[in-house]
């Protein structure tokens, strides 16, 4: 199959394409573009689909063959209906690389392209009041946050925004619904917008915003949430996944028809399976980087649960560029889950992971206390450590196999082992010590290894 995109402007090669790649069942696509057109995004979108792709320069132009080896199915067949939080969407089987999707910036951040997982938070201050919005920006900075986010509700709170830039150690992104005047004046001061673009408006506003951007070289992010879906949207499929899926689509299409192609998606539930759905579905369909989190989750213990099953299986699956843990009234905490759940997971290993044993009748020692004095002392260290801290013998040259160091107690001594080798038995009162001596020299080993 062949199509000419040679006299044809941006965004309308890559839609094309896109299009001919979805009515493809498989095999070769040629596509031709003039040597000025821009490939990134169609090169990104139809790996995205699973295709091979090579490319050829004739002189003035470019000639890129896409071979399609199988059509992607997005939802399997199941009983639930389209849309519905029940549907069953096909996951890859075992775990996967990082999905490849276009890398953008927000401030000095990259977002996607295979670039570390940044993590995101809110404050909840009333951003008109700026230095309480700085002391809340500031709080998270020092918790280890990426980028922060700001809602911007009216003319008082976008007018802040420019002390807020000047001001903020993070990357500033500026949430707005409705009032594309907010999105104009932000978009002077900050490095990102939230927006949903059919949300503000016609297409001349949507012009506006997108052009906005453009001049300061800022990315949008669009921002769907189940709870506020457009209305025709929702008549047709719900408030499930595909609603979300085909939302997201609908604003994707707006920007890229205005040839703006600097974005990032979120599709947010307060429920993990809607949730974890809509990412699923339009991972294949887009090449945009994805904006991970929950929406409402609701207080420390179930938000922190919820996150970690739905951003992690995500995770695990390769989908998501950056996240955000979203807890009520939280700032560090935020982090401090987001951060557990990156590490935890495998996805980006980073400090110290401890293993200890659940604890049974076996145990001879405090071993609560210990593990907690082992978490303190160890919280300054950066560099992936695996440490095991067992309560007796029986497991602990098992787990130490697969630990940097590791510490088994027994009855008033223990062992300190490290890298599967016994260093020594030692005494109760100095056993402690010695492991954590051990775990020092194997912290600035890492650090010297740099």
């Amino acid at each position: 199959m062949l199509i000419d995109c040679r006299n044809l402007l941006s965004p309308k090669p890559l839609l094309r394409t896109k299009k001919a790649l979805e009515e493809l069942p498989s095999g070769k696509l040629t596509v031709l573009l003039n040597s000025s057109a821009s490939i990134e995004n169609i090169e990104l979108f139809a790996k995205s689909r699973g295709c091979e792709i090579r490319k050829e320069d004739r002189g003035d132009m470019h000639a890129i063959t896409f071979t399609k080896c199988a059509p992607v199915s997005a939802i399997s067949a199941g009983s639930a209906p389209a849309g519905s939080a029940a549907s069953a969407v096909s996951v890859p089987s075992g775990a996967t690389v990082p999905m490849k999707t276009k890398q953008i910036f927000v401030g000095s951040v990259p977002i996607g392209g295979g670039a570390p997982i940044s993590v995101q938070s809110m404050t909840f201050s009333k951003t008109s009041d700026v230095q309480a919005t700085l002391e809340q920006i500031r709080r998270l900075y020092f918790a280890g946050c990426d980028i922060v986010r700001v809602s911007v509700p009216d003319a008082k709170s976008a007018a802040a925004l420019k002390a807020l830039k000047a001001e903020s150690p993070l990357p500033l992104v500026a949430d707005i619904h409705f009032n594309y005047r907010l999105a104009l004046t932000a978009a002077l001061s900050v490095d990102c917008i939230r927006i949903n673009p059919g949300n503000i408006g016609g297409r001349a506003r949507v012009c506006e915003v997108v052009n906005a951007c453009k001049e300061r070289n800022i990315p949008i992010r669009i921002g769907v949430n189940s709870g506020s879906l457009e209305k025709p949207i929702e008549a047709k499929y719900g408030s499930g996944a595909r609603a979300m899926c085909e939302s997201a689509l609908y604003h994707i299409k707006l920007l890229e028809d205005l040839d703006f192609t600097a974005i990032k998606v979120s599709m947010k539930a307060s429920d993990v399976r809607r949730t974890v759905d809509a990412y699923r579905l339009l991972r294949p369909q887009v090449c945009y980087p994805f904006h991970l989190g929950l929406t409402e989750a609701g207080t420390a213990f179930h938000a922190g649960l919820k996150s970690a099953i739905a951003l992690g299986s995500l995770l695990l699956e390769g989908i998501g560029d950056t996240m955000r843990v979203s807890i009520t009234g939280e700032l560090e905490e935020e982090i401090r889950v987001a951060r557990a759940i990156l590490q935890d997971s495998g996805v980006q290993p980073s400090g110290v992971n401890i293993i200890a044993c659940p604890t049974c009748a076996r145990l001879e020692s405090d071993l609560k206390n210990a593990v907690a004095e082992v978490e303190k002392r160890t919280a300054h260290i950066t560099k992936p450590l695996t440490l095991a801290v067992m309560g007796c013998a029986v497991n602990a040259l098992g787990e130490a196999k697969h630990a940097d160091a590791a510490i088994a107690f027994g009855k008033q001594s223990g062992l300190v082992i490290v890298r599967g080798a016994i260093i020594g038995k030692f005494s109760e009162p100095e056993l402690l010590e010695r492991f954590m001596n051990e775990v020092e020299k194997l912290a600035n080993e890492r650090r010297g290894s740099e």
